[in-house]
């Protein structure tokens, strides 16, 4: 569903429409009573748009199902060309994820919550939900915490007055104070670190990616379970391969 708030006015038809291109990718296809169902939508407003989404392409049927169109992808690709930065990132993604042998990814902050624009899978790596496109709590998280830190601080307050301080786990950080010590720690070091605080088992080194006029462009990322992610492995060796990955980015975007 639509998660943000961006404020201002909404037209009713278009949040009418996107809703239920998003119901549709919940439920990876669905006939239009189901989806009115789960919506809560008439089922006349439901097929009425899906049948104007259908003519300008942006969801296929097959039967008497309707479902996500290929189209949505061209305007992905769009999205990500948008920045040159992003066509750099990538390969570093992939290239993280084979050395490492465990997942890595790449994401963005957009309005208020973190954005997985880019993810590879080492041979190791275990499964977690962070597909692509998928929206996270930055404060839960080692790419999220990297991205809070190179914020401005009344930036950083905007963000947790939206979206709070969610528990995820036992170990997340749910006060202001403790998430602002952790965010200054994060800055004198270079990289943040996720024990557990967004998925249980799961640890995550983090670092921030900056562009040659030192602005943020998002943050990189390297995930495992917790009894491969530790000691001298977790505490230093991932993070200066982090750390000399985005010196790498920074020196290209400055200078390409």
């Amino acid at each position: 569903m639509i998660d943000h708030d961006g404020g201002g006015r909404t037209v009713k038809t278009t949040e009418t429409a996107f809703t239920i291109i998003e119901g549709l990718e919940e439920l990876d296809g669905a006939r239009v009573t189901e989806l009115a169902d789960h919506l809560g939508l008439a089922n006349s407003t439901v097929h009425s748009h899906l049948s104007t989404l259908y003519e300008m392409g942006y969801v296929v049927k097959e039967g008497d199902e309707y479902l996500v169109g290929s189209k949505f992808l061209k305007l992905g690709e769009a999205v990500k060309e948008r920045r040159e930065a992003f066509n750099l990132i990538k390969p570093k993604v992939k290239q993280l994820a084979e050395e490492t042998e465990e997942r890595c990814q790449f994401i963005i902050e957009e309005y208020g919550r973190g954005v997985y624009l880019y993810r590879e899978t080492g041979e190791r790596a275990v499964w977690t939900d962070s597909g692509l496109g998928n929206r996270i709590y930055l404060h839960s998280t080692a790419s999220g915490k990297s991205v809070l830190a190179n914020l401005p601080e009344s930036r950083v307050e905007e963000i947790l007055d939206q979206w709070g301080l969610p528990a995820l786990t036992e170990n997340t950080i749910t006060d202001r104070d403790e998430l602002f010590e952790e965010l200054s720690t994060i800055r004198e070091q270079g990289y943040a670190v996720n024990k557990e605080e967004s998925t249980e088992g799961l640890r995550a080194v983090g670092v921030p990616v900056m562009d040659g006029a030192d602005e943020l462009v998002g943050a990189l990322s390297v995930s495992g379970p917790t009894h491969r992610m530790k000691g001298e492995w977790f505490d230093r060796e991932i993070p200066n391969l982090l750390l000399g990955t985005a010196n790498e980015l920074e020196l290209n975007l400055k200078y390409s």
